[in-house]
């Protein structure tokens, strides 16, 4: 089995364009404000028109609205949604794309309990 990479955080073009060449197969664009790699819908699809085909597009969100992930499959065409806030499996799914859920390992994360909550 080959071993895949996402780069996240991608904010500009260029950045993109480099990790495809460098073999990335996927790039990350944050839609979530507070963060300092966080891209608006207008720059992340100038970004991903930008990227050579089989580059994957992941979506990375944190607890945002159904508005702005159904605003950026339309507008960006993501491929990929990963989710990083308290987001349950049914909203997960409710987006028309495949999607991952990201676990924060705390002291206390009942990681089988998430497991058992986010079986396909």
């Amino acid at each position: 089995m080959r071993t895949r990479v996402k780069i996240c955080g991608i904010t500009r073009e260029q950045d993109a364009l480099l990790a495809a060449e460098c073999g990335a197969d996927a790039i990350g664009l944050v839609f979530y404000p507070p963060s300092p790699r966080a891209v608006s819908v207008e720059r992340a699809a100038a970004i991903v028109r930008q990227l050579p085909p089989f580059v994957t597009t992941v979506g990375l969100f944190v607890n945002a609205e159904a508005e702005l992930i159904a605003r950026v499959v339309d507008e960006v065409g993501v491929d990929l949604l990963q989710f990083h806030g308290q987001e349950c499996p049914d909203y997960c799914a409710q987006h028309r794309r495949p999607w991952i859920r990201a676990v924060s390992m705390k002291p206390g994360t009942d990681l089988a309990g998430m497991q058992r909550q986010f079986s396909a």
